[in-house]
């Protein structure tokens, strides 16, 4: 047992180091600047140490457990824990954050409260991966929403007012739910309320009641993860933030729509989970095309990238549906492997933006003559997103081909038909990557443009590229990186629940 509280000082630190901003002395943004990105570094490097000294790989049981009594009126506790399944949320949000607060230099218009909201946000994030109990995972859950409105709302584009008003109004619509699943499984059962996940896990429901419960979870998370048709704020949402904050959104916050669907859906109501994987599966195979196809037809470059990204939930949503070891770790891959890629593509198509103040694909064209490293940068990447071999988006979505053709749950024919439809997704991807990298990079008509001189990137932007493109190929290289994290729980979760 390990008596230090390792997990609430990597929950709190963010948010209690971000509150001091404020009491900065007025010199400018540097300091401002330099002091969230040593915060960010300090909570990495505290993340990573925990992790690799105190943390048994090969244990699936919940491992440095915190339990205090929080409020004693109604027995509410501050509980925390980690195993397999969120250390890789943990360290992604980390390094992304730590990246995004990189990309966040050119931002100089009240950058105290904006640097104090990304890491609000980095505390939020973090505290809904290592909950151990339902509400503190509902209170960390909301902590993240008021940040993103204000980051939108604030330093965001022409439409900004609009798009954060679609997003707080569909994500706390989908927070409605969840509180009141928390609530109900948490009051149902036991004599006495209980909110802890572990004697939750070991509960039982009556059918009809799960049922029930696992909708209301749902509809939760399918409007974070997004699931269509609750995905329509994102490419709103993403079109109109800064790059910093569609870099946090893309890397981190769809990823908790899926971390809740594993840690809540699966493992706690794993009868109706078997009796709605189906739907998951046809409703993920329906996404993959329908936001390929519509990622296609949008003129908006962040807009193309928004929907590529809903096209590669829906193979998260098919390996959780899959009801198997390899499906299961193959959208975990997934998560952690769009987490980089989603992460990239935005963080680049900010920076283009910042050069040529274009942000419609048709007026765009010749930028590889002028911007050579980005040119390079958006074509390495854009491989690395439409599954390039040897990129990590490569290894995650076969895994979930394999998981979907193994599973024991589904008849012959209904597989072949979901990995043909899963089949022609993958080869729209490439059609709408490669006809945007097209319409930026080639052609000629950036020589028209007025001050036709462009600095190419700089030494920061190519060190936030280079770093995000290293663990992709990592990743794609040698998975066991990311598999060796979670196969253990994986395991537990698919045998003693699906199997008895």
């Amino acid at each position: 047992m390990n008596y230090f509280p390792w997990l609430t000082i990597i929950v709190l630190l963010p948010i209690l180091g971000g509150s001091l901003i404020f009491f900065l002395p007025h010199r400018g943004n540097k300091v401002i600047r330099w002091y969230t990105i040593c915060i960010c570094l300090l909570e990495l490097l505290l993340t990573t140490y925990t992790f690799f000294y105190h943390f048994q790989l090969n244990d699936p049981l919940i491992q440095l457990t915190e339990d205090y009594k929080w409020i004693h009126f109604f027995d509410f506790y501050w509980r925390l824990g980690i195993d397999g399944l969120s250390i890789g949320p943990i360290l992604l949000t980390g390094f992304i954050t730590t990246l995004a607060t990189l990309a966040a230099r050119p931002v100089t218009r009240d950058s105290r409260l904006f640097h104090f909201l990304m890491l609000a946000m980095y505390s939020g994030q973090i505290g809904s991966f290592s909950s151990r109990d339902l509400l503190l995972f509902f209170i960390m859950w909301e902590l993240e929403l008021i940040p993103v409105y204000l980051l939108l709302s604030m330093w965001g584009g022409k439409k900004r007012l609009y798009s954060a008003t679609k997003f707080i109004l569909y994500t706390a619509g989908g927070s409605i739910f969840l509180l009141i699943g928390v609530l109900g499984i948490g009051l149902y059962g036991s004599n006495e309320p209980t909110l802890n996940l572990e004697t939750l896990a070991n509960q039982s429901y009556p059918v009809a009641l799960e049922i029930i419960f696992y909708i209301g979870f749902l509809i939760a998370f399918a409007v974070k993860l997004p699931i269509i048709p609750l995905h329509t704020w994102l490419p709103d949402t993403h079109g109109e933030a800064h790059y910093s904050t569609c870099m946090l959104l893309a890397g981190i916050l769809l990823k908790m729509g899926a971390y809740g669907l594993v840690r809540i859906n699966m493992e706690l109501l794993p009868h109706a989970h078997s009796i709605f994987s189906p739907w998951l599966i046809i409703v993920g195979a329906i996404q993959i095309i329908y936001a390929a196809l519509t990622s296609l037809g949008q003129r908006n470059l962040k807009k193309r990238i928004a929907y590529s990204s809903v096209s590669h939930m829906g193979f998260i949503i098919i390996g959780i549906g899959s009801i198997t070891d390899t499906g299961l770790n193959g959208a975990i891959l997934q998560i952690i492997s769009h987490g980089f890629i989603g992460a990239a593509l935005f963080f680049l198509a900010g920076t283009s933006y910042d050069r040529i103040r274009l942000v419609y694909l048709d007026e765009m064209g010749g930028m590889a003559i002028h911007l050579p490293k980005i040119f390079t940068m958006f074509s390495i990447l854009s491989m690395a997103s439409l599954a390039l071999p040897g990129m990590s988006g490569f290894l995650a979505e076969l895994t979930v081909f394999f998981g979907i053709i193994t599973s024991q749950q589904y008849l012959l024919m209904p597989k072949i038909l979901i990995t043909f439809v899963m089949a022609i997704g993958m080869i729209l991807t490439p059609i709408y990557l490669l006809s945007m990298l097209r319409q930026m990079f080639y052609g000629y008509k950036l020589f028209n443009v007025p001050n036709s001189y462009f600095f190419d990137s700089g030494p920061r932007e190519l060190f936030v590229s280079i770093s995000i493109l290293l663990p992709i190929i990592a990743i794609g290289i040698y998975p066991d990186f990311v598999l060796s994290l979670s196969v253990d729980k994986v395991e537990a979760i698919i045998s003693n629940y699906f199997y008895q």
